[in-house]
């Protein structure tokens, strides 16, 4: 058996980031599913691509929440909290070889760190881009964006408009600078080490600084 993995949300703001592993008999069994990188399919055909995939296939995901983000990352480069979060999920599914989207500038140091968490032998593949070049990741892109797309709009139905939670999104920035306002502090689906909070948090002292200076 083989498995592909890839993660969603690894440089959000806001919200979990999100492992998906996906195993399969062979590439073969993608034949009647067209998947490919996540990022080149519009939301509705994610999740329909999702469906078929979790009937094809055996699929597991991992979440990482911002608050377990902020204290890993008080241990251990964000590189190392995937690459772990990638043997957790390979070690869930047993397959002989694993096919990871390398999280690394190195994929072969990207290789080792994944290997060195893992329960069981297995061949770890590691390539930038494998999501272009093997279905079986291809799947696991697929996976996991709709998994962090749920959890992003169950977050909004208790905190409103967040946008998608990445720093990149004005959606996302104006719900942050005006929570910060008015509750003086980040709120919890933050990831608070994030330099788009610090920053943020920072002008603002600045700012209330100035006032009374």
């Amino acid at each position: 058996m083989i498995c592909g993995v890839d993660e969603a949300g690894k440089g959000s703001v806001l919200g979990p980031l999100v492992i998906a592993a996906v195993a399969a008999l062979s590439e073969d069994d993608f034949a009647e599913i067209p998947v490919k990188d996540s990022k080149l399919l519009p939301a509705k055909e994610r999740e329909r691509l999702a469906i078929l995939i979790k009937k094809q296939c055996r699929v597991t995901t991992v979440k990482i929440d911002a608050r377990e983000i902020d204290a890993i990352r008080a241990e251990m480069t964000l590189n190392s909290c995937v690459a772990r979060a990638h043997a957790k999920a390979i070690n869930r599914l047993a397959p002989a070889v694993a096919y990871v989207d390398a999280c690394d500038v190195n994929p072969f140091r990207y290789a080792e760190m994944v290997r060195s968490s893992l329960k069981r032998d297995c061949e770890i593949v590691s390539e930038h881009h494998a999501d272009n070049t093997y279905k079986v990741v291809s799947a696991a892109s697929i996976i996991a964006k709709v998994t962090r797309d749920r959890e992003i709009h169950r977050l909004a139905k208790t905190y409103g408009a967040i946008g998608s939670g990445y720093p990149s999104d004005p959606a996302t920035v104006r719900f942050l600078d005006s929570y910060i306002d008015e509750h003086r502090h980040p709120p919890p689906i933050a990831r608070k080490s994030w330099k788009t909070v610090t920053a943020m948090i920072g002008r603002k002292e600045q700012s209330n600084l100035a006032q009374f200076s």
